[in-house]
């Protein structure tokens, strides 16, 4: 297992080759991303969606189902190799802070694999989900417009609170992926922080780039201003908070010298 200090030496030189990534190749791998966690959210609504019997009788195992299956876009990310905006909000703090990286770069990756993220997720909820009426039977459906619904119904401060902890979990998990050596390693790293944050109802930018207008293509009563402004803005907001604050920053600062 790499320690601390490895793990800071392999972001440093990770955020600096993206950095020099053409914007073409940086666009390439942001749509592939989220189109890696458009897919993981599929799959949720698959098997937690399709699950109303068990919601009914044990919410929290429908909850724990959504936890389970969701994590293989990040796997995906991690593993095949994708730029993702929510990894990427923790990636780059370590050299911003030790000043071998301009804060310029790290905002010029940011919105651009914030572009090509959601791209990516948007064309996986219309073109792959919605033109193929994976989910527009009952009770998938009901699913859909559930989860839509509950994540544009909160106040600006709940979800941005819940952006947050999102992200704080998945920069987490990133960064055991990269203490672990082999990709089995990787896969069980990831696999529990991200299953906790979707458990507990935390809010992903880049998974709501899917989860919700998948239910405006299929009809839930929610529009584009409604999400961009109840979720996707302070959900962003949050999970930048959680990955750069309390991911990259504390540990870019405690061990990103050999002191």
């Amino acid at each position: 297992m790499n320690t601390p200090n490895e793990v800071i030496k392999i972001v440093n030189k990770l955020s600096q080759n993206k950095s020099e990534y053409k914007v073409s190749k940086t666009l390439i791998l942001a749509v592939l991303a989220g189109a890696y966690i458009a897919f993981g959210g599929l799959l949720a609504h698959i098997v937690g969606g399709g699950s109303p019997g068990i919601a009914a009788s044990n919410p929290g195992i429908v909850k724990f189902l959504y936890g389970a299956t969701f994590p293989i876009g990040l796997i995906l990310v991690a593993v095949v190799g994708a730029e993702l905006f929510t990894g990427n909000n923790a990636y780059f703090i370590p050299s911003v802070i030790s000043k071998e990286l301009g804060v310029s770069k790290m905002l010029k990756n940011w919105g651009l694999v914030y572009i090509g993220n959601f791209i990516g997720a948007v064309f996986v909820a219309y073109v792959i989900t919605h033109l193929t009426h994976i989910v527009s039977a009952s009770p998938f459906k009901e699913a859909v417009f559930s989860v839509a619904e509950g994540k544009t119904s909160h106040t600006f401060l709940v979800t941005f609170i819940k952006g947050i902890g999102a992200n704080w979990l998945v920069c987490l998990a990133v960064w055991q992926g990269m203490a672990a050596k082999n990709t089995t390693g990787k896969i069980f790293a990831i696999w529990w922080p991200v299953m906790a944050f979707v458990t507990m109802g935390f809010e992903h930018s880049i998974a709501n780039m899917f989860f919700v207008p998948l239910a405006i293509f299929e009809g839930a009563d929610i529009t584009w201003a409604t999400f961009i402004i109840n979720n996707l803005i302070p959900a962003t907001l949050g999970n930048i908070v959680g990955g750069a604050l309390f991911v990259g920053l504390p540990y870019g600062y405690l061990f990103g010298h050999d002191k």
